[in-house]
């Protein structure tokens, strides 16, 4: 497939400016077509491969980090962990799941990822998303969670 002029349809044009985007995941390109003059602008960005969680009932869905995002806002409501910190999680755990080079992955394997990462920020937030991660069944498991959290300092 040939890239055609917005303008003319021409084949044919000249790259007048490259530079990354702001999030550093394409190329924005400002071209010059060859035959009527107009600039345009293309973007040359990664193939990202479509990566499907194994949900814990075996359904599939297509990964969204917004999902673990929004996890980490409501574990950590009303403590001193900044969006920022959450951010950095949430690129972090996507940055790993894409590393493993997988078109699968089992949610509990990005639960995880999340809890490891959010254990060494907040011990409070880390519990809470435990819990609801975990699903602990009663207070004997909330406990005994807590006790391994203790123990491991």
């Amino acid at each position: 497939m040939e890239l055609k002029c917005p303008y003319c349809g021409y084949t044919e044009s000249k790259v007048v400016d490259s530079r990354s985007t702001e999030d550093n995941r394409a190329i924005r390109r400002r071209r010059e077509c060859l035959s009527c003059k107009k600039r345009y602008t293309t973007y040359e960005k990664i193939e990202d491969l479509p990566i499907l969680v194994i949900k814990k009932n075996n359904d599939r869905e297509y990964f969204d980090r917004n999902k673990i995002l929004n996890g980490l806002i409501k574990a950590c409501q009303k403590r001193p962990v900044s969006r920022k910190q959450l951010e950095n999680i949430t690129d972090d755990v996507e940055k790993k799941i894409n590393n493993k080079m997988v078109t699968e992955i089992n949610s509990s394997d990005i639960g995880e990822l999340v809890m490891k990462s959010l254990k060494e920020i907040d011990e409070v937030s880390y519990v809470r998303f435990a819990s609801v991660y975990r699903q602990f069944k009663d207070i004997n498991t909330f406990m005994e969670e807590i006790k391994n959290l203790i123990s491991k300092k």
